[in-house]
């Protein structure tokens, strides 16, 4: 991550200059809210008194920037009255979608390495990415003075986390037909249930699975949450040794899993303008659950090594 993105964890100054110049059009924000607020749940659970308390410090804290425009500094604190709990906090920084002055995160919500079945060339791994950006909320939560960056780091976390999870976030892929990419699956046209959709939304809700947002991307009732975790929990226990909870900082590990799965399962048998067959969807679904299963696991083990 540049210095200036990573003074945007680690200080309140400037925050509207600094994006404004460096900010991209991105398509893709990971999860679904619901997939989210599963992941947070299965996290939650598992934390340990003290990180439970000063998470719960950090999310009281109303956040603040300078240089934001007036309606900027009121869709902020509107987003952020709405994340007190650690649940809702998941969905924060996806709730920054109408407030220009934070587009310049938008990158940080994956690391799209490619990959090609036609020979295509492929792209250099853009960067600042997802990895820069959890290394850098980390250091914030564990060096920084300022509550209210901390605040904001913990939320950035806490999403980042997921969206690390979601194998579209970790791949995209390159062809004859798309030499740019197909923007981790964003340009992969499918036809479910009637509706056109595309590739990378459709994995975001958890291939239909995960409670459904509302209009205006609202999130789904708090009440919805806990049943979901329980069945993403159901047959991916966190006593797998897969998980590694032992190396809580494992980032680049976590995005070269996302990256074979999307290889190997979401890819697998997809075409564009097609309709996923009943056996992609039984394998994509159960791919989807383990993912924000272990999201969940892993973001509570690092919390708690942050927070022993």
């Amino acid at each position: 991550m540049s210095r200036k993105q990573k003074q945007l964890f680690k200080s309140t100054l400037a925050l509207g200059v600094v994006c404004l110049i460096l900010c991209t059009p991105i398509v893709s924000l990971g999860w679904g809210a619901g997939g989210h607020m599963i992941v947070a749940k299965v996290a939650f659970d598992r934390l340990n008194p003290r990180a439970k308390q000063e998470v719960a410090k950090l999310l009281a804290i109303q956040i603040t920037r300078p240089g934001l425009s007036p309606k900027s500094k009121g869709l902020l604190a509107s987003a952020t009255s709405k994340s007190k709990d650690f649940v809702n906090a998941a969905h924060w920084p996806d709730d920054l979608r109408p407030i220009p002055e934070f587009d310049c995160f938008k990158e940080l919500h994956f690391v799209d390495t490619a990959f090609s079945d036609d020979g295509t060339a492929l792209p250099s791994l853009p960067t600042p990415n997802i990895i820069n950006a959890l290394k850098d909320a980390v250091d914030t939560l564990k060096t920084s003075t300022d509550d209210n960056a901390r605040a904001q780091a913990l939320r950035f976390l806490i999403h980042f986390v997921g969206d690390i999870h979601q194998p579209l976030h970790c791949a995209t892929e390159v062809s004859a037909s798309n030499p740019g990419s197909d923007r981790g699956g964003n340009l992969v046209k499918l036809k479910v249930g009637g509706k056109t959709t595309n590739l990378h939304s459709y994995w975001d809700g958890g291939i239909g699975s995960f409670p459904k947002s509302g209009p205006n991307f609202a999130p789904p009732p708090l009440s919805q949450i806990p049943a979901a975790a329980r069945q993403a929990r159901a047959g991916n226990p966190a006593t797998n040794p897969k998980i590694k909870l032992n190396k809580p900082e494992n980032f680049n590990g976590w995005a070269d899993e996302s990256f074979e799965l999307a290889k190997s399962v979401a890819y697998k048998g997809i075409h564009n303008g097609g309709t996923p067959t009943a056996n992609y969807n039984k394998r994509a679904l159960a791919v989807a659950r383990q993912r924000v299963a272990w999201g969940g696991y892993r973001l509570a083990a690092l919390l708690n090594s942050i927070w022993p």
